[in-house]
């Protein structure tokens, strides 16, 4: 098994993005403010989160990413999958030199990535939401949510005119100024 800094950084951006899900798509500029990771590589990471039906992404002005499922069905062992892809969690086997000796502890090596994968996938993202909610070190802006995307219209108040509505009142117009 092999677990890099994009998978730490894909867990922290969707531990993220559930804290805020209420309040409406989250733009990945936010994020990446928060978390001070850049813009680039957080559009990478959630191109493939999305591929594999973990967030959805909404266009347009107030746009950003909502969780495509509840918090309760996303694994860690999902988030790694879709960034590291499928042989992330799967055990690396030896090749070449030293065969003789991995062959001797490969049982332990195999037994001990079971459990990790069963450890990940026992932890949701909801568990880890809620643990950071309960220690109270994260500030969630509230928000009013938006129609997906879409601002609401601003009520424009009619503009006054001093130009005649009608030929008649320009013929009194012109007519009064003789």
């Amino acid at each position: 098994m092999r677990l890099s800094t994009k998978s730490r950084f894909a867990v922290a951006a969707m531990i993220d993005l559930a804290l805020r899900e209420q309040a409406g798509p989250v733009p990945l500029g936010s994020i990446g403010e928060r978390l001070q990771i850049s813009l680039s590589y957080l559009e990478q990471m959630f191109s493939k989160l999305r591929q594999q039906g973990l967030v959805e992404s909404t266009r347009g002005p107030g746009g950003g990413y909502t969780l495509a499922r509840a918090t309760q069905s996303i694994s860690v062992a999902d988030i790694i999958i879709a960034v590291e892809g499928a042989r992330a969690l799967q055990m690396e086997t030896a090749t070449g030199a030293g065969e003789a000796g991995c062959a001797l502890t490969q049982e332990l090596w195999t037994s001990l990535n079971t459990k990790m994968m069963e450890h990940l996938q026992s932890i949701t993202l909801h568990q880890l939401g809620e643990e950071q909610r309960a220690k109270g070190g994260v500030q969630v802006e509230v928000r009013p949510a938006s129609k997906r995307g879409i601002f609401a219209q601003r009520k424009v108040a009619p503009a006054k005119s001093t130009v005649p509505n009608s030929v008649f009142a320009l013929a009194g117009v012109l007519g009064s100024r003789r």
